[in-house]
This record gives structure tokens, sequence and C-alpha cells, in this order.
């Protein structure tokens, strides 16, 4: 049976419906069937667009393994001497969670395009991605495949807006992006900050919203804010300065275990600022001004 290349009708059709036999057979005639495959020659998708599994989610999945099995089968491509996971990863970790010494699998034979959209197709259809994950799948999807955005669109039944929109949450600073990661900020939150170019200041607002439980409209306001505020005038300050201040910045940081910027004045002095992004870090940083303190 051919593989489909669209997507936009959901993952089944890209896999064949699966022709269950017993134990151990796999493919016939060109034809997929299920068979059941010893869980350690299984390993992870390296290009799996999905690197954030739940603790907890696994630990109930796993829960209902061992009451029901495993009822979807895992999708493989055989390799040289293991099997590569094309869809299914999360079954499969909670699998070796239950215990399983064997997992039902579907044995089939993919480009690495397919592997891509298969693995990005059925996280999405699960919602399983957190917003950077799936932008990054796009991307990769682009820049290594070559696919326009309009495609994409077409294959994971979402419009080509909501592609771009995806795809420009890239564009944040990095910690910003692990903000949206670690569920600190919402996706509204974050292309709200995309109009803040100066990357310390979007990462100030950042913490901000975070810190203060703003809403997606305050955050708005407060976008607006920043970028009507003025550039503060730069005190001149050589490159030999500058690494020496990086340098005693990073070595307070590892002391404080968060972030740390020290703002300079004029005549040697300036303000040092120490990040906390909850109340209990604040308490840790208490503690450890006392411990230092003794």
């Amino acid at each position: 049976m051919a593989v489909k290349k669209g997507l936009g009708k959901g993952l089944d059709s890209m896999i064949p419906e699966a022709i269950t036999l017993g134990k151990n057979e796999e493919k016939q005639d060109n034809v997929s069937r299920e068979t059941l495959i010893n869980i350690n020659l299984i390993e992870p998708n390296k290009s799996q667009p999905r690197k954030n599994f739940d603790e907890d989610s696994l630990q109930e999945l796993a829960e209902s393994i061992k009451q029901f099995g495993v009822i979807q089968p895992l999708i493989l491509q055989k390799r040289d001497n293991y099997y590569e996971i094309i869809a299914g990863e999360r079954r499969w970790r909670a699998s070796r969670i239950a215990g399983l010494k064997e997992v039902p699998a579907i044995i089939k034979e993919y480009t690495d395009q397919e592997i891509v959209e298969i693995a990005l197709i059925e996280n999405i259809q699960r919602e399983d991605l957190n917003p950077i994950e799936e932008a990054m799948a796009y991307q990769r999807l682009i820049q290594e495949f070559h696919l326009k955005q309009d495609e994409i669109a077409d294959r994971v039944s979402k419009s080509r807006s909501t592609i771009t929109n995806a795809m420009r949450l890239l564009k944040l600073d990095k910690r910003v992006q692990q903000m949206l990661i670690d569920d600190m900020i919402s996706s509204g939150h974050a292309r709200a900050l995309l109009a803040i170019e100066d990357s310390e200041k979007q990462y100030d607002a950042a913490c901000k919203i975070f810190d203060e439980k703003l809403s997606v409209r305050d955050t708005e306001k407060l976008v607006k804010d920043v970028l009507k505020e003025k550039p503060h005038k730069e005190i001149a300050v050589t490159v030999e300065d500058k690494l020496i201040y990086r340098e005693i910045e990073e070595k307070i940081r590892n002391i404080m275990g968060t972030k740390v910027s020290i703002r300079k004045n004029k005549n040697n002095t300036g303000k040092i600022e120490i990040d906390y992004y909850s109340i209990e870090e604040l308490e840790r940083l208490l503690d450890l001004f006392e411990s230092l303190a003794k």
C-alpha cells in the first residue's frame, strides 16, 4: 500500500491500516503488518520534534498500559541493528515504565521528510508539542526539505497565518523562548513581546509578566510603554571594562544561581540587579545571603 503524502486528513493518511497477525510476523508482500518487538531493540527518533515529556502523564499512561496493554501500535523503521520510532515515543516510554518486554508495532520504510512530517502531525494532533517545539519542526521542514509555509499548512490542516505566527516565536530571545517552554508565559504573551526588539528589554518584560501575572491585554500595554521609553545615554565603556564587568556578572550569577546584571553609572558607581521568579526563589536567595553573612 503506497504512503500518502498529505497530512491534512490526519496521521492515518500516512500510516496504512495494520493487519493484525500472530507474534513476530512482519512485512510480507509489501503490506505493513502488526508485530511484537523487543522493547530493548527500539530507540527514539533523534529528529522527534517533541523534547519534553511530562513525567506524571507518562506514569498515568504506564498504569493504563499495565491494565489494558498498548492499544495503538508504535510505528517503527528498521535500522542496522535496532528499530527507530517514527510515531509512538510516548507509548514506548510508558511501556518501559510499565515493565513491558515487548510492544506491538508496525514496521515501515519512510523518507527522512516523511519521518519528520509523521512525528510532527502525531504530536500536533495530540497537542503534545510546546509552541517552540512546533515552530522548530516547521522551520526544519522549510530549511531541510524546502517546503513552503502553505505546503506545511496543508499537511497539518492549519492556516498559513497560523504557521507564520508560530514561526515568529523563534525570533524571541532564547531566555524568553525557554519561559514559553516552561509555561511561565503563554503564546499570547510571547507574540506581544515580539514587538520589543531589544533582547534585554524583551526578557525584562517577560519576567515582569511572570512576576506580576499579567494578562495578554496588560502585556500589550506594557509593550507599548516599553516602546515609548527614551533610550538611556550610554556611558563610554572600554572593551576591557565590558569584559571585566561581564566576568564579574558571571561569577555572581554562578553564586546566586539566577540572572544578575551590573548597571554602571558615572564615577565607577552603579547597581547590581538580581532576578528571582517566585517567592520560593526569593527565600532561597535570602537564605544564601544570610549564610554568606555568617
